[in-house]
């Protein structure tokens, strides 16, 4: 499927949030909800969320508001979130050991086939069934298992260096957990995980 490369970033970011509010609803037993009524769940204005979704076609109709179930399923459509994406960690330290134990992905579609590290006394070991590989096996198993996506859980000080790695393989986007703002290729989507940059934005409500 040819995406709309005319649809802006920000709006492709807001569309995970509309799923999970919208999932939210349903779940509560509502059968169609306004664009207000999900605007206040969101704090996002009506005029905001009807402008967003006008980008995909025509969801709803003007006074009746959407039905939830329906829209569900057609944003699950436009993000892709109807097949399972296999993924890759490249970094088993404590955090990448619970990114792996963490059990939220594969219901959602992500599932974490392989894990990567370079240091010989991780090598051979399993975490939750996957065994820890050896970075120069990379390339290959990548391709085998047809992993699109790569968590990076690494060191800042090598972030770049295995960032590049990954530019060589079959990855095409990147969730970045490492604190560096990496330079990567237009052709990869790289998506950026800092706890304390969100920790210091927040500050400054505070008194």
């Amino acid at each position: 499927m040819v995406k709309d490369s005319s649809v802006p970033e920000v709006v492709i970011l807001r569309l995970p949030l509309y799923i999970r509010a919208l999932t939210q609803m349903s779940e509560e037993g509502q059968a169609v909800v306004s664009s207000k009524s999900l605007g206040d769940r969101l704090q996002i204005t009506p005029a905001q969320i009807r402008k967003d979704l006008s980008y995909f076609g025509r969801f709803g109709k003007q006074g009746r508001g959407y039905k939830i179930a329906s829209l569900i399923e057609e944003l699950t459509n436009i993000l892709g979130l109807n097949r399972q994406w296999n993924s890759c960690i490249v970094g088993v330290g404590r955090l990448g050991k619970a990114i792996i134990n963490y059990p939220g992905f594969v219901p959602e579609g992500f599932k974490i086939v392989s894990a990567f590290d370079n240091d010989e006394s991780k090598i051979g070991q399993t975490v939750n069934e996957i065994q820890i590989l050896p970075m120069n096996k990379i390339r290959s198993i990548v391709k085998e298992n047809d992993i699109k996506i790569a968590i990076l859980a690494v060191p800042a000080t090598i972030a770049q260096s295995v960032i590049s790695d990954l530019v060589d393989t079959n990855v095409k986007a990147i969730l970045n957990y490492a604190p560096i703002a990496p330079k990567v290729p237009k052709t990869l989507i790289l998506r950026n995980i800092d706890p304390v940059l969100s920790l210091q934005s927040m500050t400054y409500y505070l008194d």
